[in-house]
């Protein structure tokens, strides 16, 4: 099996050991994204809205540069820090995928890195 790293300067860079995505075959497995603005390194807001934004711009530059981009999401993870947030996280969410949604999981979490209110790790599928 190859694996074949991606990377994109339109998302941040991996701020550990791990790839922001790897490919495999016809299957892209994206790494949690939490929301950095890939131009200042920054986190962006301080709000549940402004974040899930972030997180899924980040997400879509790197399966576009996978060739995927987010129609091609079979599956999310998401990792929420206050599940008090979850309606407004949803209004969010829905405005990036159209039916059929990706099947997705989701978690409250105790805490996330830089003390973020979400991460989204993304499977997706190409032809």
């Amino acid at each position: 099996m190859e694996k074949h790293p991606i990377h994109t300067d339109n998302a941040p860079a991996a701020i550990g050991p791990y790839s922001q995505a790897i490919r495999t075959g016809h299957t892209i497995f994206a790494s949690g994204q939490i929301p950095i603005d890939p131009k200042t390194g920054l986190v962006a807001g301080d709000d549940i809205v402004t974040q899930t934004r972030q997180v899924l711009s980040n997400l879509k530059a790197i399966l576009e540069a996978a060739g995927a981009g987010l129609p091609g999401v079979v599956k999310t993870t998401v990792f929420i820090k206050d599940m008090n947030d979850f309606a407004r996280f949803n209004e969010v969410y829905a405005g990036f995928f159209s039916e059929p949604y990706p099947a997705r999981s989701t978690v409250e979490v105790a805490r996330l890195p830089k003390d973020v209110l979400v991460e989204i790790e993304a499977v997706a599928v190409t032809e």
